[in-house]
């Protein structure tokens, strides 16, 4: 059965009162401010007081760790107990990128305190084979290594018999983490969760990094004479771990966020953190945006452990000063995330061809299974199809290994299972419409062989034998729960503003940051533009840092509607191009800004083809063929359409000068959004492009390389519009041609509107950059010789077929 289309909503545009909007216009000085004011209003920053805190971190007082109370006290005391007699103290850690981000800021923070790798050492449970939270065996390795206090970070709050079991061995407690409290305060020296505030404190939604960094700020105000290190210099970890856990950026939360940007951005250049800098330049971005964390350092982060199982080496990663071994362990990184995406696509496209053979409108949750599918991608895709199919998901791998009775179970949430050779599944849970996830699973504890997580996701396995009972429970379970409230509903999409893609751009995109960073209760602006289309939809693998394929797809666009004289880029992101519609269309969207390239682009979020309103006649008349012909002639036909001669002269229902077509199409797609144009505005369309360069594809990548030599001779930079029209090249061909230069060795910077390169003449020789075997070369003198064919083909065909393509059109429209 095919899924469900997502039901969309639109929030009404709130009247703000004039006070308001004066108070935010100083914040957006190339626009009038209406569209931020609107929006922040909608979320509820109504009074002048919250509006300073929330635009700007310097008027926002941030909460004392002092708010913890004794818990804080005590763990501060017993850090400067373990100082004062060299006791060996361990970071036990996580290894997503909140976790790692946490043991990173311990390791930096209490670092100024304990010698680190002496008196301080760091443990990150193995994603494979240990799971989340502490475990027995793991601390009897720590016991063996003589540590006395264990400071757990975004973990261990319901680790109740393993922190009973180091009691035993001697080894104190303290807990930092932000996950579910267990019924009973723990046995621990301290537990310190901000989930015993209440929900409207300002540090209830801290993460774990931001709980680990209110320890070491906590510990450098007691004990101020012994640390070197500034406090802030771990604010960009922070801000890392914040956003990649989805927390909600409310509070103390966007006050960390906010600075720890301003730290982040700074990385580029200062690379005080060369491990952070190389992943910000694999992922071509610079780090100023809550976007650079969410798509390009956390899922990094978040792959080791995912394709690897253990993420130790993160640690280092974030926190060496050697650039040489930055440099290696970002790589390595960056090939994990590359392995990551292939997985995930395929298990994407696997879990979908096992839904099409289920029953959706008799399926509250959706639970599927496969021996072949890797535990660390499952979270990902689960959260893909909740999303997309509206209802609570869990993909388990059944491949997970035997357990022998309950010896390995140590944590909370589980149940005694019967001494024999059990086979076990393993996977995760992700939640969609408000549906308390946690609590659902729960309620099938006794089928569990071990479980955690929060309302919005879990992680669980369990016997192998128990899904299929599993499955009709939970689904039992929650069809009872929504009874009342008349079943499971659609997905609901809301857009928060309706707009044209007029008004995309650099002003609406400044506009729309006042707002970041973005998150859980800040969502990212949800755009609405209707009756619009594309064109020069076009999609492939994307690439890893060495120019290899990757199987995961992305679709390029150009954006139209009614309302522009030119098209605005964007991306669809796990998708083909046969999936964008052919004609016009409604898209909810996300403004976004893409550093590669240096421009704002548009991340379409979904779409719904729309019934065209258009009922538009044409004559063949209007299309007129002046290719070829000499361009002070063609100027002079556009500014004098009633001298034209008989053969082109203009229809008699109009003496409007027409659209002119200068550059050369490559697809009827390009043609066709000028045809559209045309009808629109009811002005005839002169095809008037010149005939096309005659240089071979080889010639114009010696070219490029002769360019590339030459800007890093001198030193010169050049605008990518300058390489496109001494070149001869679309968007697409150029950035093949960089991405060739890349895999070379070539290093390409983007600035602001251009870009630089540099390259090392010892380590590429000229022989390198010749055309032997090498695949980015093959693709780019590939790109090169269809675009030369296309541009060949629209210069000589005939003027009848074009006005054929007129009758399509209007179909269309």
């Amino acid at each position: 059965m095919s899924q469900p289309q997502i039901q969309w909503q639109v929030n009404s545009p709130p009247q703000v009162p004039q006070w308001f909007l004066e108070a935010v216009k100083p914040y957006t000085p190339n626009s009038d401010g209406l569209l931020a004011a609107q929006l922040l209003w909608q979320r509820g920053i109504r009074n002048p007081e919250q509006l300073a805190g929330f635009l700007n971190p310097d008027d926002y007082q941030p909460t004392s760790p002092c708010e913890f109370g004794q818990e804080m006290k005590r763990a501060v005391q017993r850090l400067r107990q373990a100082y004062e007699t060299g006791e060996k103290v361990t970071i036990w850690g996580d290894f997503d990128a909140d976790g790692i981000t946490a043991t990173s800021v311990l390791w930096e923070g209490l670092g100024e305190f304990f010698p680190q790798n002496q008196q301080l050492t760091y443990y990150i449970p193995n994603r494979f084979t240990e799971s989340h939270g502490l475990n027995c065996p793991g601390i009897d390795k720590l016991a063996a290594e003589g540590t006395k206090l264990i400071v757990t970070c975004d973990t261990g709050s319901t680790n109740l018999s393993e922190i009973d079991y180091a009691q035993v061995l001697g080894i104190d407690v303290i807990i930092t983490d932000h996950h579910t409290l267990p019924e009973e305060r723990p046995n621990v020296v301290s537990i310190i969760n901000p989930r015993y505030f209440a929900t409207t404190h300002p540090l209830f939604h801290l993460s774990g990094v931001a709980v680990a960094y209110k320890l070491v700020e906590a510990a450098y105000e007691m004990m101020p004479q012994i640390p070197q290190q500034p406090l802030e210099d771990l604010l960009d970890l922070v801000a890392i771990g914040l956003i990649a856990d989805l927390v909600q950026l409310s509070g103390d939360c966007r006050y960390l966020a906010q600075r720890g940007i301003e730290q982040l951005q700074k990385q580029l250049k200062t690379r005080s953190r060369p491990g952070v800098a190389r992943l910000l330049e694999l992922c071509k971005r610079s780090g100023d945006r809550p976007t650079d964390v969410s798509f390009g350092l956390g899922p990094r982060i978040n792959a080791v452990s995912r394709i690897q199982g253990d993420a130790s080496f993160c640690v280092e990663l974030l926190t060496t000063n050697d650039e040489k071994r930055a440099e290696q362990l970002a790589l390595e990184t960056e090939l994990a995330n590359a392995r990551r995406k292939s997985l995930q696509k395929d298990v994407t496209e696997q879990a979908k061809a096992k839904l099409a053979q289920l029953d959706l409108s008799t399926t509250s949750v959706i639970v599927l299974q496969d021996p072949q599918w890797p535990v660390g991608v499952l979270g990902l895709v689960a959260g893909q199809i909740a999303q997309e199919y509206g209802r609570p998901t869990i993909l388990l791998s059944t491949d997970g290994g035997d357990v022998i009775g309950n010896e390995s179970v140590a944590a909370v949430e589980t149940t005694p299972i019967n001494p024999l050779l059990v086979k076990i599944a393993r996977g995760s849970a992700r939640s969609v419409n408000n549906i308390d996830l946690y609590e659902l699973v729960k309620s099938q504890e006794h089928l569990l062989h071990r479980f955690g997580g929060h309302p919005f996701a879990a992680g669980l396995s369990l016997p192998v034998e128990n899904i299929p009972l599993f499955t009709e429970a939970i689904n039992q379970q929650l069809k009872q729960q929504s009874a009342a409230t008349g079943g499971l509903t659609a997905p609901v999409l809301t857009a928060d503003l309706v707009v044209t893609v007029a008004q995309l751009g650099k002003e609406l995109f400044q506009e729309l940051k006042l707002l970041e960073p973005c998150g859980m209760g800040n969502p990212v602006p949800k755009l609405l533009i209707e009756n619009c289309w594309f064109d020069e939809v076009w999609n492939r693998n994307t690439q890893d840092f060495k120019g290899g394929k990757v199987q995961y797809i992305k679709t390029e666009f150009i954006i139209w509607d009614d309302a522009t004289t030119s098209g605005f880029p964007g991306l669809w992101w796990g998708h083909y191009r046969d999936e964008v519609p052919k004609g016009r269309c409604s898209c909810v969207v996300e403004l976004d800004y893409n550093n590669y390239k240096k421009r704002p682009e548009v991340r379409l979020i979904d779409l719904h083809q729309a019934a065209s309103s258009y009922n538009f006649s044409t004559q063949q008349s209007w299309i007129l063929d002046w290719r070829g012909q000499d361009s002070e002639i063609a100027r002079l036909k556009v500014n004098n359409p009633q001298k034209e001669s008989s053969t082109d002269k203009l229809p008699s229902s109009t003496q409007t000068a027409p659209l002119t077509l200068d550059q050369c199409p490559t697809s009827w797609d390009q043609l066709q959004v000028w045809l559209r144009r045309a009808i629109k505005a009811e002005r005839p369309l002169a095809i008037a492009y010149p005939p096309p360069l005659q240089l071979s594809p080889q010639e114009i990548w010696k070219q490029l390389v002769g360019i590339a030599k030459f800007l890093s001779r001198t030193g010169q930079s050049a605008t990518l519009v300058q390489l496109q029209n001494k070149l001869d090249l679309s968007d697409r061909a150029l950035s093949l041609g960089l991405e060739a230069l890349e895999s070379l060795g070539f290093v390409v910077r983007h600035q602001n509107c251009s870009i630089t390169i540099s390259w090392d003449s010892l380590s590429i020789s000229s022989e390198s950059t010749d055309l032997s075997d090498h695949e980015m070369i093959h693709a780019f003198l590939a790109a090169i010789e269809e675009e030369q064919f296309l541009r060949q083909y629209f210069y000589q065909v005939p003027l009848s077929t074009i006005q054929g393509l007129v009758s399509e059109t209007t179909s269309n429209l």
